[in-house]
């Protein structure tokens, strides 16, 4: 530390690199299912049959025979248990600041992936099942949280800076690890097989956990360097959950919004190799490198996007215009035959503008000091849909079962239609998130420009409304609501529309 000290430039780009390490692994993790979908569904045989070329026997000794139901709780239960911790973990960090969070949860992520590669030891076993969940849920548990952590403490060292690339950047890293999951996990798995290959993601896990410790140390001292620790301390003691009373109908929309609208993708990404598999008969490797093409796109636009939106605003008109043109996705995914890398590249876009203007917006809509707890309840939401909706998706899917080829597709357009079902909610929300905005100012839609102009404004009614107060003699204790109610409007910004992380 005696080498770096915080007041450099340079000090809060190595912040940045340990940062965006935070993630990597547990992002590479946590679509590994979606890429083994095959070796985790099909049966633990060997069978012989005939070809051209004579007999042939194909094996599969390490597969877990899970059912599509209970493969489909894998991701219900990660997003079940992120929707009940993360609303503790916002405030949790709001209150005890990063250090701890930080450790804490990328602890989890890493107990939690170990845990998930231990349970497939017990293959063929009723052990097996209980215990990959509950290597799922300690995972959840922690890689949701950690992403609010990394949303904290990169506001803090970009604020007035380079906050809307240190974003996007931070973003990217973490979609690298989704891309490299799609494109490299097949190809190890088939080497070295899927319990390795388990174990491999959770070794992942490990360099985050090692960058969290960095990043507290880096995060800790740069603080104190700073003069902060004791302001930061101050700040935390005045925070009350029950201050979520005051959030307001914006935030509120906007995080439904951002529900139906996560409702239609994560879910289709858990499942999208095998529906590719069976409608268009490609092989697994190809249909997982098509599946990845929407975090392919999400890698290159991220660290752009957040800078480019900043500038032009209009992050509410931006939410609904993805929403819109999400609709053709599942409905040509339904009702035809189209190329389906073509669907998955147009999905990534409207994917990675969404998260590009939804997530930044939740910091316009609630006080700073709210920020993590907001984050976290809105992540809550979110995963609270996403498992309802893996529940749903795997149930129209049913139990392994020995069906026609017409009645596996007729299954799959069924679940297409449920997700653009959410899709066409996430317009409805968006909509109204859009007339609640314009009635309220057009925070959410103003450029970089308009912002600054009325955050002049403001600071000049802020200077007059001080002077007038100082030349009054009376002085009137303030209401214990008011306090509350102004602790959690949100603050001018020092560069206008400043963006926080758009996670998953």
């Amino acid at each position: 530390m005696a080498l770096l000290h915080a007041s450099k430039t340079y000090y809060r780009f190595v912040v940045l690199f340990f940062n965006c390490m935070l993630t990597f692994g547990s992002y590479y993790c946590f679509d590994m299912p979606s890429v083994l979908q095959t070796q985790f569904t099909q049966s633990p045989n060997c069978s012989t049959g005939n070809t051209t070329e004579g007999n042939t026997t194909d094996c599969c000794t390490d597969c877990l025979g899970m059912s599509p139901s209970d493969y489909n709780l894998l991701y219900a239960i990660y997003a079940w248990t992120n929707a009940v911790v993360v609303i503790a973990a916002g405030f949790f960090v709001d209150k005890v600041g990063n250090v701890v969070g930080v450790l804490l949860f990328s602890l989890l992520c890493l107990l939690g992936s170990a845990t998930f590669a231990l349970g497939t030891t017990f293959q063929g076993t009723t052990t097996m099942l209980p215990i990959m969940l509950f290597g799922r849920l300690l995972f959840g548990s922690g890689n949701g949280s950690l992403t609010i952590v990394q949303n904290r403490i990169t506001a803090f060292w970009f604020d007035g800076k380079e906050l809307a690339m240190a974003f996007g950047l931070t973003l990217a890293f973490s979609r690298l690890g989704s891309v490299l999951n799609f494109l490299l996990t097949e190809s190890f798995e088939e080497r070295f097989g899927l319990q390795l290959t388990l174990w491999a993601g959770s070794v992942l896990c490990g360099v985050g956990f090692v960058s969290a410790l960095i990043v507290s140390v880096l995060d800790k001292g740069g603080v104190k360097q700073l003069g902060l620790d004791k302001k930061q301390s101050s700040d935390s003691k005045k925070l009350r959950f029950t201050d979520i009373k005051y959030f307001s109908l914006g935030y509120w929309l906007l995080a439904v919004s951002i529900m139906f609208f996560y409702n239609g993708i994560f879910p289709f990404v858990a499942d999208a190799s095998k529906f590719i598999q069976d409608k268009y008969d490609y092989n697994e490797q190809k249909a997982d490198y098509m599946v990845g093409a929407v975090y392919d796109v999400s890698l290159l636009m991220s660290p752009f996007l957040g800078g480019i939106i900043d500038v032009v605003g209009k992050r509410g008109i931006l939410a609904m215009a993805c929403a819109l043109l999400s609709i053709p996705v599942f409905g040509l995914l339904a009702f035809s035959n189209v190329y389906p890398l073509a669907v998955m590249l147009w999905l990534g876009v409207t994917y990675s503008v969404a998260a590009a203007s939804m997530w930044p917006s939740i910091p316009l809509v609630v006080g700073q000091a709210y920020v993590g707890t907001a984050m976290g309840i809105t992540t809550s939401i979110q995963m609270v849909g996403i498992g309802i909706s893996n529940v749903i998706v795997g149930a129209i899917l049913g139990k392994n079962e020995t069906l026609s080829s017409e009645e596996t597709l007729k299954r799959w357009k069924y679940v297409m239609i449920f997700l653009l079902g959410n899709t066409l909610l996430c317009v409805v929300t968006t909509l109204l998130l859009n007339i609640n905005d314009k009635r309220k100012g057009g925070v959410l839609n103003r450029s970089r420009r308009e912002k600054r102009r009325v955050d002049e404004v403001r600071r000049l009614h802020a200077d007059a409304t001080s002077r007038d107060a100082s030349e009054s003699t009376a002085s009137v204790a303030s209401d214990d609501d008011d306090e509350r109610r102004a602790l959690l409007q949100p603050l001018p910004s020092t560069q206008g529309g400043a963006s926080v992380n758009y996670t998953g």
